[in-house]
């Protein structure tokens, strides 16, 4: 006949085991659900950012990360601004109207900005991915046309964009280059990645 009292020691080591097993369990849990959450280094890089853009001079361009993405800012000339009008017969899309990357309505003019002097746009070729030079020098050179005015380059494939980041016609490039959100904190403060005052 058997004893049908437990054994104190086993429901001992029976209740030890139980919690450690449940310790254990929590333990592996937190980590797990934690990585759900997206990290700081990720919330940042979807933050819009801010960019002091006083010390940028005429004919210069500066280069900033957002969402992973280089994003140029250059203030242009006059003179590259006046070759903005030179170029629209050849161009694939003057006006900004192709929807693959839709240009907000306030860069939806010639020079494709809230201010005519600086261009904000993502520094990368709407064909595969890569990332256009600057070809800021008129003139003949190698990879372009003799009437040349000035612009960008991807050295990829040879898609040529004018100052204002908009593709000419009959290259690989099907879109032109695109205009993230922005605005204006003040006039030398630009705020990329968010554009509700503008």
């Amino acid at each position: 006949m058997s004893d049908a009292t437990p054994d104190p020691s086993r429901r001992t080591w029976l209740a030890l085991t139980a919690g450690v097993g449940a310790v254990g369990g929590v333990a592996t849990a937190v980590p797990f659900v934690a990585s759900f959450a997206p990290s700081e280094r990720a919330k940042a890089a979807g933050a819009p950012v801010r960019v002091d853009i006083g010390a940028l001079q005429p004919g210069e361009r500066m280069t900033v990360e957002w969402r992973g993405k280089p994003v140029w800012i250059m203030r242009r000339t006059p003179e590259q601004l006046a070759s903005l009008e030179k170029v629209e017969g050849n161009l694939a899309d003057p006006n900004s109207e192709r929807r693959a990357f839709p240009t907000p309505d306030y860069a939806r003019n010639r020079h494709r900005s809230i201010k005519p002097e600086f261009l904000v746009a993502v520094g990368i070729c709407s064909h595969l991915g890569c990332s256009p030079i600057d070809k800021f020098q008129p003139g003949p050179q190698p990879s372009l046309p003799d009437d040349w005015l000035g612009g960008f380059l991807c050295p990829c494939h040879g898609s040529t964009f004018d100052f204002a980041g908009r593709v000419f016609s009959n290259k690989p490039a099907p879109d032109n280059l695109e205009v993230p959100p922005h605005m204006y904190l003040s006039d030398t403060l630009l705020l990329i990645g968010e554009d509700t005052q503008a």
